[in-house]
């Protein structure tokens, strides 16, 4: 029996669904696109961070999202193709490590670093993404298919202008203004508002006592409310933050080719996509040392890898599984 073209189109759908999984620091998130890139279903899980939870536990995230996300989209079947990115995975031995068990996901599965992702944004997945959220990094990618990082050490190590760098910074600007050893500041009483605390020495036990990375990043609020209101200290983390982003990024563009020497820029992470002034300063620091051609903000990453996973089916598979993240990433 002939079936409706309504019935042939629903078919379709059924069939061909694509998948973006965004696992960052703080939460993971998976969206589900139809063929023609529109999105059909998402869902959120907790930390995907490999580096910080384990390989088990980021396994576990980015199924349970990815799940729940084809659930919501009604999907019969696996989708075609995914494009994963996670936060941690740096080195070929993590790639080979979660590629594994994250292989059944779809018919064809690219695994990445998250901050990868946003590329999927700018023309032929050329450019240069900056990210801030609870963590940073800057990375790029030109025509010649070459990968550069800067950043991205965690916070321990680095992450400079990240929420957690910016949040570290303002208790120990709270503390100092709470002891006398620093200037007035009026991040001291946004802070204990914030976390319902009654004196500077609650912070103590706080902090100490099991606190997460994202929880003090997102201390990052109080501190740009506090500069858009004039405080100085508050003003100062930002204009720093902002300068060690945009070295970042720099460094990163300084190794790699771009045509004319215009660099495409993607913005991503929520200290860039919520924050206008906190993206403007960083443009143009980047702007009095570069020609920018697109700027593009990516609020969900997810989304982008979703619509590029569209196209992963017309390229080469890697010949192996294991291979390292920059020999996989597609062409846009």
């Amino acid at each position: 029996m002939m079936r409706s073209t309504s019935q042939k189109h629903a078919a379709i759908h059924d069939e061909d669904f694509y998948l973006g999984v965004d696992g960052g620091g703080s939460k993971t998130l998976a969206i589900v696109v139809d063929r023609y890139g529109h999105e059909r279903g998402r869902a959120l899980a907790g930390s995907a961070n490999y580096a910080s939870v384990g390989q088990e536990e980021a396994v576990r995230q980015v199924r349970l999202a990815a799940e729940r996300a084809l659930q919501a989209a009604g999907a019969r079947s696996q989708p075609r193709a995914a494009w994963i990115g996670l936060a941690g995975l740096d080195r070929p031995a993590d790639h080979a490590v979660l590629f594994p068990p994250l292989a059944t996901l779809a018919d064809q599965v690219y695994l990445t670093n998250d901050a990868e992702l946003p590329l999927a944004a700018l023309e032929q997945a050329i450019g240069l993404v900056l990210i801030a959220g609870t963590g940073s990094i800057a990375l790029g990618r030109d025509a010649r298919g070459r990968l550069r990082r800067a950043g991205g050490w965690g916070y321990l190590l680095g992450d400079e202008g990240s929420g957690y760098d910016i949040g570290r910074q303002a208790l120990q600007a709270a503390t100092r203004a709470a002891d006398g050893r620093g200037p007035h500041t009026s991040l001291l009483p946004r802070i204990l508002a914030h976390w319902g605390l009654e004196r500077p020495e609650d912070l103590i036990g706080l902090v100490y006592h099991g606190l997460e990375t994202a929880a003090i990043a997102r201390l990052a609020t109080c501190v740009f409310a506090a500069a858009r209101e004039g405080d100085l200290v508050a003003r100062r983390i930002v204009g720093h933050a902002a300068t060690e982003l945009a070295l970042a990024a720099l460094v990163v563009s300084d190794h790699l080719e771009f045509p004319e020497n215009v660099l495409p820029v993607a913005l991503a992470g929520s200290l860039l996509v919520r924050e206008a002034p906190f993206r403007a300063q960083i443009l143009r620091r980047l702007r009095a040392r570069r020609r920018l051609g697109q700027v593009v903000i990516v609020e969900e990453p997810a989304l982008s890898a979703a619509k590029a996973a569209i196209r992963l089916e017309a390229v080469r598979q890697p010949e192996s599984a294991a291979a390292p993240a920059a020999q996989v990433l597609p062409e846009r």
